[in-house]
């Protein structure tokens, strides 16, 4: 069975190397880390340094709290692993429980933070370059509507600092596919 953990710790662990011993309070807010040793030599011995690092790390938490969360959004503008050319565009295929399979193109996009959606266009209905166009406008109407008209300037100033070039989602066709 698991040991269960104090709450009290979270955060908290004892540091004890060659010149260091005491107890370091680590908190995270917003992406950023906010830390601190409390020394067994400087706040008398190492139960009392423990006691003001728990204090210290209650007053951290009640002070960080009255902060707003950073609703900063990652804009991610290029993936290696991505096949189709647009990022939060894939062909996907499923089987079905007879062993037929479907063909369509999917959508993915996060709305607000911790949250997944997704949308998709069948190849069978649309065909592969009327899928794939539906998917690659909604797509970017989509990123438009969460990080404002100004996203594919943003993804390419990305694109330019990490020296790639930035195909327009216009110019991006259908990946060629050898299955059907």
């Amino acid at each position: 069975m698991a040991k269960k953990r104090n709450p009290e710790m979270k955060g908290i662990s004892r540091i004890d190397a060659k010149g260091t011993h005491g107890w370091y309070v680590r908190i995270y807010k917003n992406g950023k880390t906010y830390s601190k040793l409390y020394s067994d030599n400087r706040y008398g011995g190492r139960d009392k340094a423990l006691t003001f690092a728990q204090k210290a790390r209650k007053i951290a938490l009640d002070t960080l709290k009255s902060l707003p969360e950073n609703n900063v959004r990652r804009l991610v503008s290029h993936d290696k692993r991505n096949k189709s050319g647009i990022i939060g565009v894939s062909r996907t295929t499923k089987t079905n429980a007879d062993g037929d399979t479907s063909v369509y193109y999917q959508v993915t996009w996060s709305p607000e933070k911790g949250k997944i959606k997704n949308r998709q266009w069948s190849v069978r209905k649309y065909g592969e370059e009327g899928a794939f166009k539906r998917a690659k406008e909604f797509r970017e109407s989509v990123m438009v509507s969460i990080y404002g008209p100004d996203y594919l300037n943003q993804i390419k100033e990305r694109l330019d600092e990490k020296g790639l070039d930035m195909v327009h989602p216009d110019e991006v066709v259908p990946p060629t596919t050898d299955k059907e």
